[in-house]
């Protein structure tokens, strides 16, 4: 782990600070290593005097942004003294761990111990690190959640997919194709925790039986595309060669605020120009804009799949029977339904429900933007539902005080994605 000194600043001291508040200290969420967080470390982690985040200190506080702790079993223990002791309750205990109570606990196992706070955070920006806590905690707190790689990166962080359900419809969903638009992947994150609570509680949620959708539906999503991209933009990528790639890649085109107009994957090819569905119009047209190399945006690779990203997400979609595919992006809450003259059965008033239950508009792609993307290559591959869903509005990336408008817009299209179609 990245070690933390006072006076630094940026997103591990965000992550930092997301520790020390769920740990019960008041601390700002500024991404500043200033003399409250540097307090706030002294209290959680004992260490005092010593403001320096380390390896021990982190293993202190890892608890905090993994969403559990393991508790070895002692003489005497019982469910509801292990939950107590932790903050918990007794039935996330047993969620945690399948079969377990209090008259067959042996002394030395270890039990999982799920913290009593949402795991998914929703007010600091993205990074592969982070969704790498999260989908671990996830897996921990619901070990019934299959969790996998679909492949890596160009740097090597782990593309993950996470599968909730095992009925016979399989659909996905993904998010943060587009390096500035990662607000999309904690949308994506935090339906997985809520659906997950809600099925262990067995209840509905938003009146749909959780139980029903676990039978029916396979749902796959792929929060993070883009891993190095989002590093780069979010400030966890700053320094080493793959960053001064980056920074030279952008020299030329100055146009392009760096880091935050960066769209592409760490290479400079932008990952939604690169399936093989009209891939030469999309490089005449990116062409004629100018963009003829390694870019920040809009550069499509000198043939379709050459990145390992976009390989991977073909690879994983022909690998399974997908009837539905959402691709989320961001901005200008507009639904794009359409390849071409593709019109598969069902899907345009898929498109329509969709729009009712969020408020976005139904449109047809933008020619300039219309080709060389996965929604069109699933359309023109499969003839079946793909959609991109640009959420939120402004300039990207978007500020996560919009999260909480956007996913309520959003969980309807979520849900409707396996819902509309039964």
């Amino acid at each position: 782990m990245r070690e933390l000194y006072p006076g630094d600043q940026g997103i591990f001291v965000r992550y930092l600070q997301l520790a020390l508040r769920r740990a019960g200290q008041q601390v700002a969420l500024d991404g500043i290593f200033g003399p409250k967080t540097c307090g706030a470390v002294e209290q959680v982690t004992g260490s005092s005097g010593h403001c320096v985040v380390e390896d021990a200190q982190w293993n202190l506080l890892l608890p905090y942004l993994k969403g559990y702790v393991t508790h070895t079993v002692a003489a005497g223990d019982s469910l509801y003294q292990i939950a107590k002791l932790h903050g918990t309750t007794v039935e996330a205990v047993r969620e945690a761990n399948p079969g377990v109570s209090t008259e067959n606990l042996t002394i030395g196992s270890v039990l999982v111990v799920p913290l009593p706070f949402p795991l998914v955070a929703t007010d600091v920006p993205y990074s592969s690190q982070l969704v790498e806590w999260i989908v671990e905690g996830l897996q921990a707190r619901y070990p019934y959640l299959e969790t996998g790689r679909i492949g890596q990166s160009v740097m090597g962080s782990p593309l993950w997919y996470l599968k909730l359900g095992n009925g016979p419809t399989e659909v996905t969903y993904n998010a943060s194709f587009h390096a500035n638009e990662s607000i999309t992947t904690p949308v994506l994150l935090k339906f997985a925790e809520e659906l997950l609570e809600a099925y262990a509680k067995e209840s509905t949620y938003r009146d749909v039986y959780t139980e029903h959708l676990f039978e029916e539906f396979s749902l796959y999503l792929i929060p993070l595309v883009n891993p190095d991209g989002v590093d780069l933009v979010n400030g966890a990528l700053e320094s080493g060669r793959f960053y001064r790639q980056a920074a030279r890649i952008a020299q030329n085109y100055p146009q392009i605020p760096f880091p935050d107009g960066w769209k592409a994957n760490i290479q400079g090819v932008d990952l939604n120009l690169q399936f093989p569905a009209g891939w030469e119009e999309a490089k005449r047209i990116k062409f004629a804009q100018g963009y003829v190399t390694p870019a920040p945006r809009d550069y499509v690779g000198v043939i379709p799949l050459c990145t390992p990203e976009s390989i991977a997400m073909y690879q994983f979609t022909r690998s399974r029977d997908f009837a539905l595919i959402l691709a989320y992006h961001t901005q200008g809450e507009v639904i794009y339904w359409k390849f071409l003259d593709y019109n598969p059965a069902g899907s345009h008033e898929i498109a329509l429900y969709f729009s009712n239950v969020s408020g976005y508009r139904v449109e047809e792609t933008p020619t300039a933007s219309g080709y060389a993307g996965y929604k069109d290559w699933f359309i023109q591959e499969y003839d079946r539902p793909g959609y991109t869903i640009e959420a939120g509005l402004g300039e990207n990336p978007l500020a996560m005080g919009q999260f909480d408008r956007i996913y309520a817009d959003n969980v309807g299209i979520l849900l409707g994605g396996m819902t509309q179609l039964e």
